[in-house]
């Protein structure tokens, strides 16, 4: 039985890593946020929205815990969720946590493009945007480096490079 939970920043690459290595391993793949909105028929956007951060963190937390049960899986969770609670020592003592690195720089380019459909990220200028990923990677890194594996991520700009962060992975999980 196999649990391995992939953390790091939004846009790190954990959906897109996660996909493919849960593919080569034969495990079942889980993208937390998108499990969170198929369960409530709604969008991150709205639950904050309409929960506030704290009942968003809660409604996570539930579901982060609903999904540590399944046997042969793979969680990319959201950028937040090892942050709050105790979940980044309840994903440890459930299974193998992979921490995505990448540094901010990196972070920028590659969420400036898709900053509108984020919602922490999407009227912010470039370099507004810079100053909250310094800001935010800072208090969450914290978190992010108590995984039980650190993994660089920084260069993902195409298939090879995702393929040899999988194999990279696949190695130590």
């Amino acid at each position: 039985m196999k649990r391995i939970f992939l953390i790091g920043y939004m846009g790190a690459g954990k959906t897109t890593v996660g996909r493919v290595l849960a593919q080569r391993m034969g495990l079942s793949f889980i993208d937390l946020d998108c499990y969170i909105e198929n369960r409530y028929q709604k969008s991150i956007g709205q639950l904050f929205t309409e929960k506030g951060e704290n009942g968003f963190r809660e409604i996570e937390r539930n579901l982060l815990h609903e999904v540590s049960e399944f046997e042969n899986v793979l969680v990319s969770t959201g950028g937040g969720a090892p942050c709050f609670f105790d979940n980044i020592t309840f994903m440890k003592g459930k299974g193998t946590v992979v921490y995505l690195k990448v540094s901010v720089n990196e972070l920028v380019k590659r969420l400036e493009t898709c900053k509108q459909s984020r919602p922490l990220l999407k009227d912010k200028t470039k370099d507004e945007l810079n100053d909250f990923i310094s800001q935010t990677l800072k208090k969450r890194e914290v978190y992010y480096l108590q995984a039980s594996l650190t993994l660089d991520a920084e260069k993902m700009y195409d298939d090879t490079d995702v393929q040899k962060i999988v194999i990279d992975l696949e190695k130590i999980v």
